[in-house]
């Protein structure tokens, strides 16, 4: 443990996460949005579709999403109308009735939503896409506002996953970060779920948060591991109060240090192995038998805005307030403010407020930076460039990581040991041609 402390306070930086590449703070209003529509209409393969819900009945102290609080169910309504006008401008842009390989519903809270919306949505996606009949759809579920009814209309519009919100379920750590949740309503939405047969269900853990330790913490592993999910995103908390105001009431508490934020990840790491559970990367573990593990080993595992995901190649097409699209060869994200993207829909336009075209320097990174956060290895030959050259840079420094035991470097290649893996956005940083641009204070890497 002494060991890893120091190389924590060694590698300890901010960085990015990559969930794209080049990351969001390097998209800009100035792209040409003509460039960003045509790349979408490129072609009609399949795809994935992210449908983002803004609104939550109260705000968590510790969230860093794109959400609202709001309790006017009205709110909600207008906002659909939004969500069909942007649809509808989509297919008058040329963009035809695409499959769906994979559907994410996010938020926010989806299931802030009622039975007649949620429903109205799922109309929505049938009308727009085609929904091939192995598609993946998955929500984002809070089972503090989930009641049973809720759980069969997304069934009843082909949700087959689901992710539950739980972060811990100590009460202290709770009312420190404003979201009291007993442990009694995560079991009754596992329970709705399966019984609404929902098979396959996510949990979502936060490390990092004020009055965790290790004992209490593993309580709250415990009792995740109870409702016997396929898969566990387990996140460290990201303070980052410049860009969420919010974070800020958590200020008055004492965080866990970098070392004890560690320790925290590595008792849940230790616990969750242990369980039968496999580590993918960074912040996910899943069952053996789940389809994360399968795109690992053949190499369809890929990270978005979402996290780690299954359908590699996909481009993901991405509606509603802030969202953001992936495209073989750009970025584009939706408006962050609401009364923006309202006008611009009012006005016919396209909600896009900002993006980025990849040039090739950026579709080369791209490829690395995915190959290291996914696939833990990196093969030279893969990218037909002379690698050691074009990266001559990094080898130092992976040099330098491979004494520390994070890498271990061949002739054709360079694997992450798993050592390696806490400090993958590390590594992946050395392959960033854009961190040096710009001022961009990003969280912690540890």
């Amino acid at each position: 443990m002494e060991n890893l402390k120091n190389l924590i306070a060694k590698y300890e930086t901010s960085g990015p996460r990559y969930t794209s590449y080049p990351t969001a703070p390097h998209f800009s209003p100035e792209t040409d949005k003509t460039r960003l529509r045509d790349s979408a209409l490129d072609g009609d393969m399949p795809m994935s579709l992210y449908i983002h819900i803004p609104f939550c009945e109260n705000r968590c102290w510790f969230c860093g999403c794109s959400s609202s609080v709001c309790r006017d169910p009205a709110q909600a309504d207008k906002y659909i109308d939004n969500l069909e006008r942007e649809l509808e401008l989509w297919r008058d842009a040329g963009l035809s009735k695409r499959e769906l390989r994979q559907i994410h519903f996010g938020g926010g809270t989806p299931n802030f939503l009622s039975v007649g919306q949620i429903e109205r949505v799922g109309a929505l996606v049938r009308k727009y896409f085609s929904v091939s009949a192995d598609c993946e759809f998955s929500a984002e579920l809070d089972p503090r506002t989930l009641v049973r009814d809720k759980v069969e209309a997304f069934v009843k519009i082909g949700v087959n996953r689901a992710s539950i919100g739980i972060q811990d379920t100590n009460e202290n750590v709770q009312r420190a970060i404003n979201r009291v949740q007993p442990q009694e309503k995560n079991e009754a939405a596992a329970q709705w779920l399966r019984s609404a047969g929902v098979s396959e269900m996510n949990v979502d853990l936060l490390y990092g948060l004020p009055f965790q330790t290790p004992r209490t913490f593993a309580k709250t592993l415990e009792d995740a591991l109870s409702l016997s999910p396929t898969r566990i995103s387990l996140f460290g908390y990201a303070h980052v109060p410049w860009m969420m105001p919010a974070q800020k009431n958590l200020e008055k508490y004492p965080l866990p240090a970098p070392d004890e934020k560690v320790e925290l990840f590595l008792t849940a790491k230790d616990f969750f192995e242990k369980n039968g559970y496999e580590y993918i990367g960074l912040d996910h573990f899943a069952r053996p038998t789940d389809a994360l593990i399968r795109a690992r080993e053949n190499g369809t595992l890929h990270r978005n805005f979402q996290g780690y995901t299954t359908h590699a190649g996909l481009d993901n097409f991405a509606i509603g307030l802030t969202s953001i699209s992936e495209t073989k060869t750009s970025y584009r994200q939706n408006f962050k403010n609401m009364e923006s993207y309202a006008d611009s829909l009012s006005r016919g336009v396209l909600p896009i407020e900002r993006g980025i075209i990849l040039d090739g320097d950026d579709l080369l990174r791209r490829g690395v930076i995915m190959d290291v956060m996914c696939l833990l290895r990196v093969r030279f030959g893969d990218y037909g460039v002379d690698f050691k050259k074009v990266f001559a840079s990094a080898f130092p420094k992976l040099g330098l990581m491979q004494a520390d035991g994070l890498v271990e470097i061949f002739d054709d290649r360079f694997e992450v040991s798993n050592l390696g893996r806490l400090f993958l956005r590390n590594i992946a940083m050395l392959f960033d041609g854009r961190l040096a641009k710009g001022v961009q204070r990003y969280s912690k890497t540890i």
